[in-house]
């Protein structure tokens, strides 16, 4: 069994909790988390332009004029690229297909991810995390208490407008439902961060009676 330290909001510890290893794929696959992070970033990249080429500018196909006897250079269609209005030479064809992976290898890459930071002793529970409004200053100072000052994730069992807003500008920290965790943001950051009821809820796949 693993042991993940758990802290209050002051940083002091107050024990520790024990996940199975093979519930996180049992050993870290340094190839599967590659995969997953080219494919993270294969999918940020928009790749949304597009020109027409030769065959799809309107105009005649039919050539200009004779091939010789007009004194003019040889010239094909209106449609030609080296001509205003032609078409675009090595056109570009808008949206290309992007790196996939299936859904199991996407858990698997998460959980191996979580494995990984373990093992690196870089995760940590937070116990009594509460935040009736936003306050960033709350929150930062929370992380500098964890030791987390650069750069952390922080999973929570549900979406807390409140907790979202706190951390949304304190440079380097991500709050993220622990449901939409991936295996590259969570390497991204020096440390993972639970709230208790969102390392049962990834543990357990039920969620507690309170969130947090």
């Amino acid at each position: 069994m693993l042991a993940v330290p758990v802290f209050n909001i002051k940083g002091e510890r107050l024990g520790q909790m024990e996940v199975d290893p093979m519930l996180l794929g049992g050993r870290v696959r340094p190839q599967l988390l590659k995969q997953a992070i080219v494919t993270f970033q294969d999918h940020q990249r928009l790749e949304a332009a597009r020109r027409k080429g030769r065959g799809e500018v309107e105009g005649s196909t039919r050539k200009l004029y004779r091939q010789k006897g007009t004194g003019n250079a040889r010239m094909g269609t209106i449609r030609t690229p080296i001509r205003r209005g032609g078409g675009r030479a090595f056109s570009k064809l808008g949206p290309r297909s992007f790196k996939t992976l299936p859904k199991k290898m996407r858990r698997l890459a998460r959980d191996n991810a979580v494995l990984a930071k373990i093992q690196a002793e870089d995760v940590l529970i937070v116990d009594g995390l509460s935040c009736p409004q936003p306050k960033t200053k709350a929150l930062a100072t929370m992380f500098a208490a964890l030791g987390a000052q650069r750069g952390c994730v922080l999973a929570v069992a549900a979406y807390d407008a409140a907790v979202h807003r706190s951390g949304r500008n304190i440079p380097n920290a991500d709050v993220r439902v622990v449901t939409e965790l991936n295996a590259y943001e969570i390497l991204a950051r020096p440390k993972l961060i639970f709230t208790r009821p969102a390392f049962e809820l990834f543990t357990t796949g039920s969620e507690p009676a309170a969130t947090g």
